[in-house]
């Protein structure tokens, strides 16, 4: 895979080039560039689609403390080294998280936002000290074992990709999570923000997902000036674009049609 050396990082991605509006893949926390791997397949032949992985994921190093903001500047870093002017951001939890950012501190470059069961505020104290619990089994040296079974069934709920997703953790190096981590557990609530986004904003979101109810969809919708919907997917979890296909690939379609007319 090709690495873009921008920001002072290390970022790999896939391209899978053309001439068409581009559309750039931002994964959730714990995850890689590989979890649009549909949404790729099945846009690729309209629109330009780069999928990336965030700092501490996939093949990207994260070698100093960062913020959510810092990969923002990430992805329109990218865009710059690919030559891309704008991109429809679609972001999957923290890549929602890092697409907000994005549409704050560089809203020319940002055509549209589409998030996947993300949302713009903080965890209660509740989540984050669950988290803080995950997060610390993750980086002793036990094996993951029931955490990562729990985990993985946050994520997606479906047990095929479970276990596939959890032999990709038992893989990596562990500790690289800490630095991503801390990012997590300490950004910033940016839900005051909202009405400063001019571009189009679509949610799409699992009805099951216990990691972000689907209630910070709906409240994110009502603070956006250009909301374009709430698509409620039944069933879903945290991770509908990989579970879901069949309804977040049309959802994203006709999105993405309304842009161009």
């Amino acid at each position: 895979m090709p690495v873009a050396e921008v920001n002072g990082q290390s970022i790999t991605y896939s391209d899978s080039g053309g001439d068409g509006k581009a559309l750039l893949f931002s994964h959730g926390f714990l995850m890689d560039h590989t979890m649009f791997d549909e949404q790729v397949a099945s846009l690729s032949e309209t629109y330009r689609c780069i999928a990336w992985d965030e700092r501490g994921f996939g093949d990207t190093p994260a070698t100093e403390p960062f913020t959510y903001w810092d990969s923002a500047a990430d992805a329109v870093a990218l865009l710059d080294h690919l030559d891309i002017d704008e991109a429809v951001f679609i972001g999957m939890s923290q890549g929602g998280f890092l697409s907000l950012r994005a549409a704050l501190a560089n809203p020319e470059r940002v055509r549209a936002l589409v998030l996947i069961d993300s949302r713009a505020g903080q965890d209660d104290a509740e989540t984050l000290a669950g988290y803080q619990g995950m997060i610390d089994h993750w980086l002793s040296d036990a094996p993951l074992g029931e955490v990562g079974q729990f985990v993985a069934g946050l994520i997606l709920g479906e047990p095929t990709l479970n276990e596939t997703w959890i032999a990709k953790w038992e893989a990596r190096d562990r500790s690289t999570m800490a630095l991503p981590a801390q990012t997590l557990l300490t950004r910033d609530d940016i839900s005051d923000r909202m009405g400063e986004i001019q571009c189009p904003v679509l949610s799409i979101h699992g009805e099951a997902d216990q990691s972000i109810d689907i209630s910070h969809a709906e409240e994110l919708q009502a603070a956006v000036p250009h909301s374009r919907g709430l698509v409620r997917v039944p069933g879903a979890a945290h991770a509908p674009n990989m579970t879901h296909p069949e309804i977040v690939n049309p959802a994203l379609g006709a999105f993405l049609n309304q842009l161009d007319s």
